[in-house]
C-alpha cells in the first residue's frame, strides 16, 4: 500500500509539471540546449511494453527519431553514441495504471549508455535490463507488472554528455494525448515551436 501511495504521488507530480512545457511564453531554455546539434532518443527508463500493445514504446521512440530527422536541425544518433541532448518518451494508456512486461527482449532498449545491437535496435544487452531500470528483474526474465504512470504520451529533453543524464531534471517536458504518435508527432512539433520562441530577439522593455 505505502509503494502504491507513493507512485500515486510521483505520477501527480509528473502530471503537474507539463503546464510550464505548453505555456511556451513563460519556456526558458538553456543556451546548451539551442547549440545543440545531435540528440539520442530512449524509451523512459522503467517504462515497461504494454500488454496489449507490446511495441507501443519502440514505435513511439521511431516516430519521434523520424520527426527529428525530417526537421533537420539535430543529427540523430544511435544508442552508445555521445549526444548534445536526450530526449525520453513514454507513451500513455488513458489509465492510471496498465499492465506491462518489463526485462523481455522487447524491454531491453533504449538505456543510456548500454550497449547496441547490431540488427536491432536494443539499448542494452540481451538478458540484462538498462541499469537505471529499478522495477527491472535482475535475472534479466520477462515478468508481468501493473506499472503507475502518465495516462497520456511523455517527451522529455534532457541534457546530454554527461553521466545518467536522466538522473537530473527534465529541461522541458510535453505531456498530451497521442503527441507521441505518426504522422504529425506534436510533440517534436511543440518542441520545434519552444526552441523558435525561445530565440526570437529580446525586445527591450521600455523606460
Amino acid at each position: 500500500m505505502i509503494a502504491r501511495l507513493s507512485s500515486l504521488v510521483v505520477l501527480v507530480s509528473l502530471m503537474a509539471l507539463p503546464a510550464a512545457a505548453k505555456d511556451k511564453k513563460k519556456v526558458s531554455l538553456p543556451e546548451y540546449v539551442l547549440r545543440a546539434s545531435t540528440v539520442l532518443v530512449v524509451v523512459s527508463p522503467g517504462a515497461g511494453e504494454p500488454i496489449d500493445q507490446p511495441m507501443a514504446n519502440s514505435t513511439a521512440r521511431e516516430n519521434v527519431e523520424k520527426a527529428l530527422s525530417e526537421w533537420g536541425r539535430f543529427r540523430v544518433v544511435l544508442d552508445g553514441q555521445e549526444s548534445d541532448l536526450v530526449i525520453a518518451v513514454r507513451t500513455g494508456s488513458g489509465k492510471m495504471m496498465r499492465p506491462t512486461i518489463k526485462g523481455g527482449p522487447i524491454d531491453q532498449h533504449g538505456g543510456v549508455g548500454q550497449g547496441t545491437d547490431s540488427t536491432i535496435r536494443i539499448g542494452a544487452q540481451q538478458g540484462h535490463p538498462p541499469a537505471n531500470d529499478p522495477g527491472a528483474d535482475p535475472q534479466g526474465g520477462p515478468r508481468m507488472s501493473n506499472e503507475v504512470g502518465p495516462t497520456e504520451d511523455m517527451f522529455e529533453v534532457y541534457r546530454g554528455g554527461v553521466s545518467e543524464p536522466m538522473n537530473s531534471s527534465a529541461v522541458w517536458r510535453y505531456v498530451a494525448k497521442d503527441c507521441l504518435r505518426a504522422p504529425n508527432v506534436s510533440a517534436v512539433e511543440e518542441f520545434r515551436k519552444a526552441i523558435a520562441e525561445a530565440e526570437k530577439p529580446q525586445v527591450p522593455k521600455q523606460p
